[in-house]
């Protein structure tokens, strides 16, 4: 009896020490998944930290509305020309940025021997692998995988909702203060224009913008010209909008004279790829196909 009692207790602390372990682990690797000091430099990237859950140890400054949990955290310049040396002050595991600015930022960030990612915001494909990514990279794959989940669902809604409709030709216009370029489909913009089925009259495999002619523009006849603001929205709106009055080969365009030229919203048709895109979309629908 003794020895049966014996064997059941014996039993019992190993079970408990056991589910000690894996209840430490599991702790650990809880706690870990935040361990790492993180910063982010654009309100695209804050955004998707924000959405994995990853915390963050500074923000960029910006125009953007972020979350206000960020609100009393360091500042550390603008997305363009984030402030190095404070960076560095910071002693961050990662610094994370668009890939749109590694040109510019990279050779700063090996300088200051700074550990860095560039994520993908070029399109919302690109947005949601960056996701993945990261998920994966600091411990937060749940967080990931639920957001690839909920996109793949929305898209397969959306796909539906538009299937046999015939694709319009699209000129898609990015606009400057006093010049404009055109946005292909390796462009954040012409990339929300492609998921939303319509065709780009100009793709091409490296370039995101193109200078062309308005002769040449012409030659594609476009159904629908949407004009799009890189920065100062409303400037480039009447800048938009003087060109087209005074420039007479518009007029000759079918997309003008049908009434299919829009000016798209700055906050939803930007450079960056980020969680507007939904909202972009349901704009696109009703533009492309109404």
């Amino acid at each position: 009896m003794n020895k049966r009692i014996f064997t059941l207790v014996f039993a019992l602390i190993i079970a408990l020490s056991l589910c000690s372990c894996v209840d430490q682990h599991a702790g650990k690797k809880n706690s870990n998944k935040d361990e790492k000091k993180i910063i982010a430099t654009s309100p695209a990237t804050v955004e998707i930290c924000n959405k994995l859950k990853i915390k963050l140890i500074a923000v960029p400054e910006s125009s953007f509305t972020m979350s206000d949990e960020y609100k009393d955290l360091p500042k550390i310049g603008s997305p363009m020309s984030p402030d190095i040396e404070k960076i560095k002050s910071l002693n961050p595991d990662y610094v994370l940025s668009p890939v749109s600015l590694k040109n510019e930022l990279e050779k700063k960030y090996k300088n200051a021997e700074l550990k860095y990612e560039f994520i993908n915001l070029s399109s919302v494909d690109g947005m949601f692998d960056s996701i993945k990514k990261l998920g994966d990279k600091f411990g937060h794959e749940k967080e990931a995988n639920a957001l690839i989940d909920e996109h793949k669902q929305y898209m397969k809604k959306f796909n539906s909702s538009i299937k046999g409709k015939k694709r319009p030709k699209v000129l898609v216009l990015m606009g400057l203060p006093g010049s404009y370029v055109i946005a292909t489909d390796k462009s954040y913009v012409g990339s929300l224009v492609k998921l939303a089925g319509g065709e780009n009259v100009y793709t091409d495999d490296s370039k995101d913008f193109l200078t062309v002619n308005t002769e040449d523009m012409k030659t594609k006849n476009p159904d629908i010209i949407l004009r799009a603001s890189h920065a100062m929205p409303d400037d480039v709106k009447s800048m938009f909008a003087k060109e087209f009055a005074e420039n007479d080969i518009w007029k000759h365009f079918d997309a003008v004279k049908n009434g299919k030229v829009h000016d798209l919203d700055n906050t939803l048709f930007n450079m960056s790829a980020n969680f507007n895109y939904r909202d972009a979309l349901e704009e696109l629908r009703k533009l492309l196909y109404e």
